[in-house]
């Protein structure tokens, strides 16, 4: 226990009730019932009561780009455009991918969005926005952009990826830790200044970082007055910059699978200016927190600072209005043109490399992996595309099939078809599928793997190929539910009633039974009691155990027998299978049945649901494929390639928090491409509830 002076003027949570703290009030505060609550809204400083996010839906390629494009003018991001007086000889191909490949880093391919509503401001006022979802490569789908007010804001997942797109500031941790909670930062609290960032303008937005940690934004907030026009923040009084979002709140902490949210990297070294960063621990000496006196009220978290410390030296910076960065583009990457023959010679190693791959990871498989026959857009996605060197988004370019001698991918597979690769068959419509695939060529078990990017290169995901966005070698190729063998086994325990029938052939009523089993016990008994009927062998003559154990009398049928006094042998062993618990078991390959649990009830379905949206569209549902050793995300990408269209994966709309259900949707009625990818995974179609809602039946 402890005496605290409270010196910010926010609400917080205390057991469930909101608790209003005044500036300058003393509180006696106990650490378990008086605390400034983490959760708050990304309204800064106004108290999240309910964050309701609507389900997701993927946003489609041209608005995505328009969202990137408004995000790049917004935040002034340079583009090969504006950093070139001279177009390129070969138009504006160059262009575009450096457009498009600041566009992914800004806003990733198949991004989600969604409306949220929340409450903000003492009265609790019901505001609403929208969140923009998605992934970087290797990452998991967190929230990136969120628009409130028409204005779009990033959270920390966009600016630990994108150094620079906002003005950096900075204030002491202790100040920090009060800002993630939701208080404003005080004028007095900003560190490393004067000089502060050009950009840091009323009204724009900017990040905050620690000084023990000034490489890592933890805060996002929108200045309240002109930063960078301050000369002098000692003794300054009034806001400086209003909290939006911060490392720990709920925007950051959401997760399409539920779990905890990102960790802060420990240092970003391209948001580091190229000097003075160190030397803000000099302001540092004489800054503590202290009680002084404001006239006005406004609360926050007022931090005095040496007047005589060292300027902090800015970096120019091209991302922030009025700074000379260096531009997105310039990196470090390698800007080389592949002649046709160099191309052709590339592409024609990775696929050797992605047969070399399959050969090697699925070596007790006669077809190493692979379900023939193999579609054409299929080679390219899966045994081509993953295996291309490409290291960044300006090789995307020259990688692409188009720039090859062959022009197109069934040429290609034509041309290794004449190498005696691969058969391949002309389908109607002039489709190319693959037949069969020669893994025993001395070509593809001498090859020598070369070094493939990182999956989280720039580039490694978008090679010009075609057929969507590529799966990385070791990522989706490793599921290895492709090629599992499933046996659903349906068990049956006895009920207590029953006992005697199980005791008489030396059985235990505490066991799990196949209906097969049930058999000769319940025929043990049957003859150890005499109760086969004299004039018809098939007859079982009813005796007080049976007749109470398993008919009841609580139907005509069962009325009907009590009065004959005997049943037909099949139907009674019929009736007592009923009578028993029903359990159910999924065995995976060669699993044994006593090494898995087994689930009472009856075994569950994936269920496939069509249903249609925004008006006339159609999408697929997929759900419940974990019981069957299916991942999720996994079956979400390769139905991305072979239906050419977008995929999300996200929390099934009821289920548990601790055990969560991940929903598949995949864009347009893709039934068929769904069934195919369950069936190579070991699912039997009657296994698959269908659901077709665009119809209004059920299938």
């Amino acid at each position: 226990m402890m005496w605290r002076r409270i010196r910010t003027d926010y609400t917080v949570l205390r057991r469930g009730r909101l608790l209003e703290i005044s500036r300058g009030l003393f509180v006696f505060q106990l650490a378990s019932s008086c605390r400034q609550d983490s959760r708050f809204s990304i309204l800064g400083r106004r108290p999240l009561i309910q964050l309701q996010i609507k389900p997701l839906a993927p946003l489609r390629s041209s608005d995505r780009r328009k969202i990137a494009d408004q995000i790049i003018a917004a935040f002034h991001v340079p583009t090969p455009s504006e950093e070139t007086e001279e177009k390129p000889e070969n138009g504006d191909a160059a262009t575009t991918i450096g457009v498009g490949a600041i566009r992914n880093a800004l806003l990733p391919e198949n991004s989600l969005s969604a409306r949220f509503t929340t409450t903000a401001g003492k009265d609790l006022k019901q505001v609403s926005g929208t969140v923009y979802v998605g992934a970087h490569p290797g990452e998991e789908q967190r929230v990136l952009w969120f628009k409130l007010e028409d204005r779009l804001i990033p959270t920390v997942y966009t600016l630990w990826r994108n150094p620079r797109i906002v003005p950096l500031l900075h204030t002491p941790d202790v100040v920090l830790q009060k800002l993630r909670g939701g208080a404003d930062l005080m004028t007095p609290g900003l560190a490393g200044g004067p000089p502060f960032p050009p950009g840091a303008t009323k009204d724009s937005i900017v990040a905050i970082a620690s000084v023990e940690k000034p490489s890592v934004p933890m805060v996002v907030g929108v200045c309240e007055i002109d930063i960078a026009s301050l000369q002098e923040v000692r003794g300054a009084k009034g806001h400086a910059v209003r909290g939006e979002h911060w490392h720990g709140d709920e925007i950051w902490a959401w997760s399409a699978g539920g779990g905890p949210g990102g960790q802060a990297p420990d240092e970003l070294p391209e948001w580091n200016s190229t000097a003075g960063a160190d030397g803000l621990a000099e302001n540092l000496q004489d800054i503590a927190i202290e009680d002084s006196d404001d006239e006005n009220g406004q609360g926050g978290v007022p931090v005095p600072q040496d007047p005589n410390a060292a300027p902090r030296s800015v970096e120019r910076n091209d991302f922030v209005e009025g700074e000379d960065g260096k531009p997105y583009e310039d990196v470090g990457i390698e800007q080389k043109e592949y002649s046709t023959k160099e191309i052709d010679e590339i592409f024609w190693k990775a696929f050797l490399y992605g047969l070399h791959h399959f050969r090697s990871t699925n070596k007790s498989d006669p077809h190493h992996g692979l379900k023939f026959p193999v579609s054409q857009s299929s080679v390219i996605s899966n045994l081509v595309l993953p295996f291309l060197p490409i290291t960044a988004p300006s090789q995307a370019a020259s990688l692409n099939i188009k720039k090859t001698s062959w022009k197109n991918t069934k040429k290609f597979i034509k041309a290794l078809g004449k190498a005696q690769l691969l058969k391949s068959k002309d389908r109607d419509g002039g489709e190319c599928v693959v037949l069969d695939i020669d893994f025993d060529d001395p070509a593809v078990i001498n090859f020598v793997p070369y070094r493939l990017p990182k999956k989280d290169t720039p580039g490694a995901e978008s090679g010009g190929g075609g057929g969507g966005k590529a799966v990385t070698a070791g990522n989706s190729l490793s599921d290895d539910s492709i090629g599992q063998k499933l046996n659903k086994v349906d068990l049956y325990k006895p009920k207590e009633s029953l006992a005697p029938i199980f005791a008489a052939s030396g059985a235990s009523h505490h066991a799990l039974y196949l209906p097969a089993e049930l058999r000769p016990i319940i025929t043990s008994y049957i003859e150890s009691e005499k109760l086969i009927s004299d004039t018809n062998k098939r007859l079982v003559n009813l005796d007080p155990i049976l007749a109470n154990a398993v008919f009841d009398g609580s139907t005509a049928l069962d009325r009907e027998v009590l009065a004959k006094g005997s049943v037909p042998r099949d139907a009674l062993i019929d009736r007592v299978l009923k009578s028993c618990s029903p359990f159910w078991v999924i065995l995976r390959n060669d699993t044994a049945r006593d090494q898995v649990k087994a689930s009472p009830g009856h075994a569950p379905k994936i269920h496939v649901t069509l249903e249609t949206r925004s008006g006339n569209k159609t999408v697929t549902k997929v759900s419940g494929v974990e019981t069957f050793y299916i991942p999720p995300q996994p079956l979400a990408e390769e139905l991305q390639k072979l239906c050419a269209s977008s995929t999300s994966v996200s929390q099934l709309a009821g289920s548990s928090p601790k055990k969560p259900v991940m929903e598949v949707m995949v864009q347009g009625p893709q039934k068929e491409a769904v069934m195919k990818a369950l069936e190579k995974r070991g699912v039997n179609r009657q296994w698959v509830e269908v659901i077709d809602k665009t119809k209004g039946k059920k299938k």
